[in-house]
């Protein structure tokens, strides 16, 4: 059977495809994942200028996830927009991803990546591993509606928001209503869980440089996390707004349990970390053969009918 699915109305060939930060730096990178079974080709999140990012040791893959502090290292937005047209040839959606320093760098990026071949635009609000002066703007409503009036008009090719692990539910309710107000297409939900901390207690310290050695958790560790998240937002936004479900998707069985809290697909970077692309394929196997096991015909009977006790 077939997990073809939408997001902001464009098509995509299977549920299944790379989030943003893993092994898309470069050209090389991408199109290794272009020539995989993701459904998409997501790109590093870009800022105006190159960045190196933090200084090492940056990463380390855990048991059951991966914890990093890396400071968005990326070739800058204008090489990722060079990169754009040898990519078309493959023939999947291109998804762009984009962090600004202010609102202004957001609009210069967001217009340049609306001029170009992309489908979708997605807006990295919650980059865990940034050192920000006052509150974040994932958590500052206000701003983020300053943002929202500079880019709104921008161009035709649907924006998403890249969301944090929002564990209050007012929080949620507060994003909802941005969401609806300046009609969002799609959201993902969730980012690497910021302020966490690895210690090793042989050597008595942290087991990274950055930041006094907090960072963002990823992997199976944050995955009841995300699917809350997704959960609620599929909640109070039903069938409106496109989710992408992100965080601790391992194998088909995780991807099937999104699906149930109402994703419309879901990226996999850790498990991609780890295993390399032919994830894509297997977890996407995986979920079919979960599917067929249950009768479902296709993707769009099986979303959101999580049932409750």
């Amino acid at each position: 059977m077939s997990t073809k699915t939408k997001i902001a109305g464009i098509e995509f060939d299977s549920y299944i495809f790379n989030a943003s930060g893993i092994k898309d730096d470069t050209f090389e990178e991408l199109e290794e994942i272009a020539k995989s079974k993701s459904s998409a080709i997501m790109l590093k999140s870009c800022t105006i200028g190159p960045r190196k990012g933090n200084e090492e040791p940056r990463e380390i893959n855990l048991p059951l996830g991966y914890f990093q502090s890396e400071g968005l290292p990326n070739l800058g937005y204008k090489k990722y927009l060079e990169l754009i047209p040898k990519l078309k040839k493959y023939k999947k959606p291109i998804i762009a991803s984009v962090v600004g320093f202010s609102l202004e760098e957001y609009r210069i990026l967001i217009k340049a990546f609306q001029e170009s071949e992309v489908d979708l635009i997605e807006i990295n609000l919650s980059c865990p591993n940034i050192v920000e002066e006052g509150l974040p703007i994932v958590y500052d409503f206000e701003k983020i509606k300053e943002l929202l009036d500079k880019i709104s008009n921008l161009g035709e090719k649907p924006i998403g928001l890249k969301l944090p692990a929002y564990l209050c539910y007012v929080l949620q309710e507060k994003m909802v209503n941005l969401i609806e107000q300046y009609d969002i297409p799609f959201i993902s939900s969730i980012n690497s869980v910021g302020n966490s901390l690895i210690i090793d207690p042989e050597k008595e310290t942290t087991v990274i440089k950055p930041q006094r050695g907090f960072g963002g958790l990823s992997g199976d560790y944050i995955k009841p996390i995300a699917l809350g998240n997704v959960r609620r937002f599929y909640e109070l936004l039903k069938d409106e707004v496109s989710i992408i479900g992100v965080g601790g998707i391992r194998t088909g069985q995780d991807a099937f349990e999104f699906l149930l809290a109402g994703a419309d697909a879901v990226q996999v970077g850790t498990t991609f970390e780890k295993e390399g692309p032919s994830c894509f394929e297997r977890i996407n196997k995986e979920l079919e053969e979960i599917l067929q096991k249950k009768g479902y015909t296709s993707i769009q009977e099986a979303k959101g009918k999580l049932e409750y006790l």
